[in-house]
């Protein structure tokens, strides 16, 4: 596994690939941040980023979402994949937000998984991005890339990937270490056809070397 000198130095490395990084579902305050999130379970966020525009105009507050019938709801958000769920959550954590939180989102992660279809990357994206708290949310990119890389062990569930980035970066770069994985996932590192040909990580990524060999006995 990635020492936490190794884990820090690819992770500026790919800062330096990927600048930019941030979050890429389109939002103007945390509800419509928290709406995007659980709307992007098990969907891209180029495609939530579709739908979002038109919700985001229809409904501007958790009492739009509770006054309007489930099926308009689901028919709002009908192209994205498990609408009829989230068109219930959206419904459930709307009303949650009223009753609980005066309508506002809470700013803690134990509050935000209360909620209805909010996991704990859910609420580490919320608590991060909204509110600017340090966190690691662990999707299929964070995911992939750490056990790739050897930062963690390919066994590790997504709490313990969690927990490992969190032991070996620093707090304060959780948050863009977050993004940068993202990003080094969705446009590097893929699922299916990684770059490792032209990655800079080459050298630590056994994963990569394997491939490249394998690639070459073929």
């Amino acid at each position: 596994m990635l020492s936490k000198k190794d884990t820090q130095q690819a992770l500026q490395t790919m800062g330096e690939l990927f600048p930019e990084a941030e979050c890429e579902l389109v939002h103007n305050n945390p509800f419509e941040l928290l709406v995007a999130v659980v709307l992007s379970a098990q969907c891209t966020d180029a495609l939530v980023n579709k739908v979002t525009p038109h919700l985001f105009a229809k409904y501007k507050e958790p009492e739009d979402y509770t006054l309007v019938p489930l099926e308009e709801l689901e028919q709002d958000i009908r192209s994205i994949g498990l609408f009829r769920n989230k068109a219930k959550n959206l419904k459930k954590l709307s009303q949650s937000l009223i009753e609980n939180h005066a309508g506002m989102v809470p700013k803690t992660r134990e509050e935000l998984e209360e909620l209805a279809g909010v996991g704990r990357k859910t609420a580490n994206v919320v608590t991060s991005v909204a509110f600017g708290r340090p966190a690691i949310a662990v999707d299929t990119h964070v995911e992939r890339v750490s056990k790739r890389l050897g930062i963690c062990r390919w066994k590790d569930n997504v709490r313990q990937v969690e927990e490992t980035l969190m032991r070996k970066l620093p707090e304060e770069e959780w948050s863009a270490s977050h993004h940068r994985l993202i990003f080094f996932g969705r446009y590097h590192c893929k699922a299916a056809s990684p770059k490792c040909e032209s990655c800079p990580l080459l050298e630590m990524c056994r994963e990569g070397q394997k491939r490249l060999k394998a690639k070459v006995r073929s």
